[in-house]
């Protein structure tokens, strides 16, 4: 069969629907990577998860690759740069299994094993060389019992960055005055410009691998001095940072390897005194030099320079956590869920709650800048990449959000949720009961604008019959960029308000007589549904009977509550349910 032909210029233009030759062998790649959600939807980010991160079109389908290594993989050849990356890949598996692996007949079996692997990748090139140096790492771990070969590496590189730290030369070449003061109109401003000088300088040593590569590395104050000579402070961090912002920002930070980390520890902590707040992402488990979050326990030095901060070990954090997570501690450290390269695929619920939650995103590396940089695919958050290019020089460049991408704050979130209280309050004070009206919305998949139709339609009958009540119909709160994470924040802050006086949950007698107010007969996909079917309701459900234990006079009305509890957690970011717990 003939190459796939791009339907644009563009890989990231690829799209559903356009092409059947395209759309079967997008889901070739995407089933042969392992990264299809609807094959594998326990270990693959959902559609609604990628979202959060990734800014697409209608049926734009996201590839976690650049465009140049996505092109090589299209046109099915085996191109110069698609089989050094191959390559490379293969030659950093070799090491890794002659340098970890003592037992001869255990390597020269797990050396047959990955050549097999290797071989095939390279005969049908279709799987992105990262995900091949996953899958043969993990049969390294499997077949070695060995579950970080790193780890006394990294430890190592940690302690020579620290020795480095407490020299001389790097106190005194980071703290030297810039020997001129540019122009400004405040100590605030002149504050910032040396908080940049101290940044870009902590920066160009965190890619110095000499400090922590090297055994008894101890340059000199003038050979400290000229490698941070000329660096920074650069203009894309200058933007991103920029002290006019109306508010202090959160970002979310992704180191690049151990080492280095010790010096992003120090920046992280610039950026806190400058107000802002930091997650550091590190990974789940091994994954070369890149640290992870169990090297933070396992390593003195690491552990002492994050005593401050707090840790969060689950991969599941809900919204609300998260956001007090962030509030109560200005540098929160968690895993990104995975042990490979960046892939958004694969990333943790809480890494993708971290990225949609924050205002920037920093990514430190080559192989983070080629993820992030090197496509046209846009992300929703502003990313910043630092990284050394060829020659060894260090490069600062910022890809903003889009411009039309309507993002809802927690600010703007908690105040639409007030403004709901405070006419809550105000019909309350007015001798009217206050009705919260619970129901499906995007429970019945395909099926959301009958979903409100029937919401609107019953809500409107019960107003038209308790006139006496003010009845909340959620349904008449939504804004065009809320998703579902979004309103279960808002809601649950208006449902704990402690103002409701009945709340009311869908039942199939509403669905029934919502069909014939609207003059319709009842579809089979209706038949029989209630709220129980909803996870959204089954998490107000839970809200409910906290909030009766604290307001008993408070009326629950609707299934029995017990008939709820038999749904799965609630789907990330999505508008239906995750659905029932298999028996």
């Amino acid at each position: 069969m003939s190459p796939v032909n791009l339907p644009t210029s563009s890989p990231a233009d690829l799209r559903y629907g356009k092409d059947p030759l395209l759309d079967a062998w997008l889901i070739h790649f995407m089933s042969e990577n392992h990264i299809e959600h609807s094959i594998d939807p326990t270990r693959n980010a959902s559609p609604e998860q990628i979202r959060f991160m990734v800014h697409l079109g209608p049926d734009e389908n996201y590839v976690p690759c650049s465009d140049e290594m996505l092109r090589s993989l299209l046109e099915k050849t085996q191109e110069p740069t698609l089989l050094e990356a191959y390559a490379k890949v293969w030659r950093q598996v070799m090491d890794l299994i002659e340098t970890h692996c003592s037992n001869q007949y255990d390597k020269m079996m797990i050396l047959a094993l990955c050549d097999h692997k290797y071989r095939q990748a390279v005969n049908a090139p279709v799987m992105i060389p990262s995900r091949l140096l996953k899958r043969l790492t993990t049969i390294f771990l499997a077949q070695s019992g060995q579950d970080d070969p790193y780890r006394e590496r990294r430890r190592a590189f940690n302690r020579r960055a620290r020795q480095f730290m407490e020299t001389l030369a790097m106190q005194t070449a980071l703290n030297a005055c810039p020997g001129f003061v540019a122009s400004c109109g405040s100590i605030q401003d002149l504050r910032f410009e040396l908080n940049m000088l101290e940044i870009s300088r902590l920066l160009a040593l965190s890619v110095w691998s000499d400090i922590w590569e090297k055994d008894q590395f101890e340059p000199g104050i003038e050979e400290v001095e000229n490698h941070l000579r000329g660096t920074g402070p650069f203009e894309d961090l200058r933007r991103v940072l920029n002290p006019n912002r109306p508010k202090s920002m959160k970002i979310l930070y992704l180191p690049e390897n151990a080492g280095g980390l010790m010096f992003d520890i120090m920046v992280i902590k610039v950026l806190v005194s400058m107000g802002h707040r930091v997650i550091l992402a590190l990974k789940e488990g091994f994954y070369f030099d890149a640290p992870t979050i169990w090297d933070a326990e396992e390593d003195p030095v690491l552990s002492q320079s994050l005593s401050e901060a707090r840790f969060w070990s689950g991969n599941q954090m809900t919204k609300n956590a998260l956001l007090q997570a962030i509030k109560e501690n200005s540098l929160l450290v968690i895993s990104d869920g995975s042990r490979e390269r960046l892939n958004l695929y694969k990333v943790s619920v809480t890494f993708a709650r971290a990225w949609k939650e924050c205002d920037l995103v920093i990514a430190k590396g080559a192989l983070n800048h080629r993820r992030l940089m090197l496509t046209r695919t846009e992300f929703t958050r502003d990313v910043l990449c630092v990284h050394q290019d060829d020659q060894g020089a260090l490069k600062v460049q910022a890809k903003l959000k889009p411009a039309t991408l309507r993002v809802f704050t927690e600010p703007e979130i908690t105040a639409k949720a007030e403004a709901i209280i405070a006419r809550m309050r105000s019909e309350r004070a007015a001798g009217k009961t206050i009705m919260f009206y619970s129901a499906i919305v995007g429970s019945v998949p395909h099926e959301t604008e009958t979903a409100i139709a029937i919401l609107t339609a019953f809500v409107k009958h019960l107003r038209s019959r308790l006139t006496g009540t003010y009845v909340i119909n959620p349904a008449e709160h939504f804004e065009e960029g809320l998703d579902a994470d979004d309103l279960m924040f808002m809601w649950e802050k208006v449902q704990r308000s402690g103002l409701i006086n009945v709340w009311r949950f869908q039942t199939y007698e509403d669905i029934e007589q919502a069909f014939v107010l609207m003059g319709r007969p009842v579809p089979p996909v209706w038949t029989g549904k209630d709220a129980t079917f909803s996870t959204g309701c089954t998490k107000e459900m839970q809200i409910a009977l906290d909030m009766q234990r604290t307001h008993p006079e408070m009326q629950l009305i609707g299934p029995n509550p017990e008939k709820f509890f038999r749904r799965r957690e609630y789907g990330v970011g999505k508008f239906f349910d995750a659905a029932i717990a298999a028996r």
